[in-house]
């Protein structure tokens, strides 16, 4: 078996108590950046190597924006992760994104406003690629895995992330979809450009559970809402994770892999050592 997990996977508890899940183990990981949400827990899964993390703490402690995705990143990137897949929850935008459904978004909006949103800063500069910010070739391995769950999958849309934790208003609903946006949630954004810093490939499995506040027929979000499409399907998203798994290769050769490679503008000799020092693996190759 590969030393490095062939997966990781950012979501809900629930999403790794695997009844195949073997020899797992929780590690309480350090970062220059904090504390990670919660431990990761890693284990084998077809007999590969693969990682889980609970975005929002262990019995789901944390607000929004209290997830810490700096550290979160930068804990699976130390113990090898190479891609991650987030599992997650959102509001539809469109009448056929309907509640049960399942959207592998290509494209997505920061309306975030008080999240560190990059590893970089404090002397050193670097600008990275995000036209395209989840990665296709994990994203369309992700929609290979589900087709045999039976699921209804959407391939593509553009996933809006808004601060939270409260929901919506009608307003704020309907301006959303003159944007033309597809879904909204509350935890891509900084994750997944953190992720693109930290040469990971990341891609995103979202649960359709409501129709926000716009819909005129359909009642107002609600965390019951939520929470009963989210059980439902807990199994769903358990079995496409597994099939998942067998279909990955344990090495990664995607681009995603080498995108700091001309990010970096800084000049190597006007970087502080501590700044050296605190990004460590991430920018270790390049300087």
């Amino acid at each position: 078996m590969n030393k490095n997990p062939v997966l990781a996977v950012i979501g809900g508890s629930g999403l790794y108590q695997f009844p195949s899940l073997k020899n797992g183990k929780q590690f309480i990981v350090e970062t220059p950046f904090g504390n990670p949400s919660s431990p990761i827990t890693i284990g084998e899964i077809s007999g590969k190597k693969v990682a889980f993390l609970a975005r929002h703490g262990i019995g789901h402690t944390l607000l929004p924006t209290e997830v810490n995705s700096r550290a979160n990143i930068y804990a699976l990137k130390s113990i090898g992760a190479t891609r991650i897949v987030s599992v997650s929850a959102c509001g539809s935008l469109r009448e056929d994104f309907r509640p049960g459904h399942i959207v592998i978004p290509d494209q997505l909006v920061d309306f975030t406003s008080l999240r560190p949103r990059s590893f970089f800063g404090e002397g050193v500069v670097a600008h990275i690629g995000t036209a395209d910010p989840f990665c296709m070739d994990l994203s369309n391995s992700v929609i290979e895995a589900l087709k045999s769950t039976g699921a209804v999958i959407h391939k593509g849309g553009t996933y809006i992330t808004i601060e939270g934790p409260r929901f919506s208003t009608k307003a704020e609903s309907n301006l959303f979809r003159e944007w033309g946006m597809s879904i909204i949630g509350m935890t891509a954004c900084p994750e997944a450009f953190l992720a693109r810093e930290a040469e990971i490939c990341y891609a995103t499995m979202a649960h359709v559970t409501d129709y926000d506040v716009w819909h005129s027929s359909e009642l107002p979000v609600t965390v019951e809402m939520v929470i009963k499409v989210l059980n439902q399907n807990t199994t769903l998203a358990q079995n496409a994770l597994e099939r998942l798994i067998q279909l990955l290769p344990e090495s990664n050769d995607c681009d995603c892999q080498n995108i700091l490679k001309d990010a970096i503008m800084t000049q190597r000799n006007r970087i502080p050592k501590n700044t050296k020092k605190k990004l460590g693996i991430l920018v270790k190759k390049y300087l």
